[in-house]
């Protein structure tokens, strides 16, 4: 059976699931087009040049005609996971017969993770959904069938991110207004935060946020003119003081639910945007509420094609399960060559590359397929020596971004252990890890952790000679890892942008695909 999804909307994207196994997951960012864009024909054209054979079965998630999941819904709708959360009809695709299946933007995160997660036959597990929206707690049978157990709180990504805007006096007034990296902005703040209680007037605040309903389309910021940080600017103490209790008081709310309520220590699988929150997620994994905590690499809208894809395999089959890569987008494309009057190009030899990165310089990486979600791990990559701050300065002026933004690590599985405390193994940069060595400064937060990528052969052979070809040179198998991209825009996809990229921001040498290219010196 093939299955051919579709997810509109912003994070739109396209993915094709043959027989259990995931063909490819495009996105409609990717290749430098505006982030968190809606799924395109240049997108759907690419895709289908990319299929061997007319579908059998076209999956359309559930969205809304608008922005927000309360306006009119499209297909199966945006809410819901029991009766009416499916639809199923004959129809035709170019003079095919196909079924067209549908299901709702809350199975499509219900299902992203359930069939993403490690393979394991007859196993139960619970859910959770956390993301702008749906604040919600779920049972997944052995066979499949997922149960609501529990709403805990509306729009807990809103809310979330609600704050940082309240803060900023570049925000402006009004209702319907957001800004999708705000969320991210805001995780990083928080590590600025000074210890202490709960003040009043964050109580106050914090309360005041959590109380609303659809809180983009009902709260304009300026209706909260009283509070202790109305346009204080998100490098004031105050706010980041608040943030990061704001966020932990979102946490412990359900945090508390599945305390008292879910005795059963299921698995969790965990979706929806706020499963890209490190802080959380690494606070669920050391709860010891649940056997384990899987997040796959695109909880949020980005994995939602492939989550309906998953729910209609699931449907149609009864097997959820499938096999899968991150690295499942489109190769790189080499559009052009390298002006040889500029550049020097020679085969790719990962002790060059290390060597080359360990004295200072700072490259773009691209190889094979781009990843699957937002994070950059090892194919998109900007790389860079671990070790100084003023790395981390100059990686985010290349970013074009704040300068409290922290510079993940990318680091050697198997020697992750002895620079980070903790369950390091995250094959996908999802969860926080304290960094135990004052060497890496380059990755390391103001509050002592980073964002740790772990690495093995089996995911990425030619990261892995890199690290230990660095190694070699160093003692440490670890890089800085930032995303190969243009602000505002998804992963650069071609020769031409990079080039173009790496001319305008700064960057110092490339590996495209097996090549190594550097600018010519004198």
């Amino acid at each position: 059976m093939l299955i051919l999804s579709l997810k509109e909307g912003h994070d739109g994207g396209i993915t094709a699931i043959e027989d259990g196994k995931l063909l490819f997951a495009l996105e409609a960012e990717k290749d430098n087009y505006p982030r968190y864009d809606r799924l395109t024909g240049e997108v759907i054209a690419r895709a289908a040049g990319m299929l061997h054979r007319a579908p059998d079965v076209v999956a359309l998630g559930g969205w809304v005609k608008g922005l927000h999941s309360i306006e009119p819904q499209t297909r199966a709708g945006y809410f819901g996971v029991g009766e009416g959360s499916v639809l199923d009809e004959e129809g035709t695709f170019f003079g095919k017969k196909v079924r067209y299946f549908s299901s709702t933007h809350e199975r499509s995160h219900i299902y992203t993770s359930l069939g993403m997660a490690p393979r394991r036959t007859g196993q139960a597990y619970y859910s959770l959904v956390w993301e702008g929206s749906i604040g919600d707690f779920y049972r997944v049978d052995e066979k499949g069938n997922a149960t609501h157990l529990k709403h805990v709180l509306a729009d807990p990504g809103n809310k979330y991110a609600y704050l940082f805007a309240l803060a900023d006096p570049g925000f402006p007034v009004g209702t319907g207004l957001f800004r999708y990296n705000d969320a991210g902005k805001q995780m990083a703040l928080t590590g600025f935060a000074e210890d202490g209680p709960m003040t009043a007037e964050e109580k106050e605040t914090i309360d005041f946020i959590l109380k609303q309903e659809q809180i983009i389309l009902n709260l304009s910021k300026d209706k909260m003119s009283w509070s202790h940080i109305y346009n204080k600017g998100v490098d004031s103490q105050e706010y980041r003081n608040t943030a990061a209790k704001h966020s932990q008081a979102i946490f412990n709310l359900f945090y508390d639910y599945a305390s008292e309520h879910m005795k059963e220590g299921l698995p969790l699988l965990i979706s929806g945007g706020c499963g890209l929150n490190c802080d959380w997620n690494a606070q669920w994994r050391e709860s010891g509420l649940f056997e384990s905590v899987f997040v796959p690499p695109c909880p949020n809208d980005s994995g939602s094609a492939l989550g309906t894809g998953i729910d209609a395999q699931w449907y149609y089959t009864g097997d959820a399960s499938i096999e899968w890569s991150v690295y499942s987008g489109e190769d790189f494309v080499e559009d052009v060559e390298p002006d040889a009057a500029k550049y020097e190009v020679r085969p790719l030899v990962h002790a060059d590359v290390a060597r080359y990165i360990e004295q200072g310089n700072i490259i773009g990486w691209a190889r094979g397929r781009y990843e699957m979600g937002p994070r950059a791990l090892g194919n998109r990559s900007i790389l860079a020596a671990p070790f100084t701050e003023e790395t981390t300065v100059r990686l985010n002026t290349i970013k074009r971004r704040e300068g409290y933004r922290p510079i993940a690590p990318i680091a050697l599985e198997e020697d992750a252990h002895k620079w980070f405390a903790g369950s390091v193994v995250d094959p996908y940069m999802l969860y926080f890890n304290r960094v135990t060595t004052d060497r890496l400064k380059a990755i390391t937060h103001v509050d002592g952790s980073a964002r740790t990528q772990t690495v093995t052969r089996e995911r990425n052979p030619h990261i892995v000679d890199l690290l230990e070809a660095f190694r070699d040179l160093t003692g440490f198998s670890v890089l800085c890892n930032t995303s190969l991209n243009n602000n505002g825009r998804g992963f650069i996809n071609r020769t031409s942008d990079l080039i173009a990229y790496g001319e305008k921001h700064g960057l110092d040498g490339y590996v495209i695909n097996d090549t190594f290219v550097t600018p010519r010196r004198g």
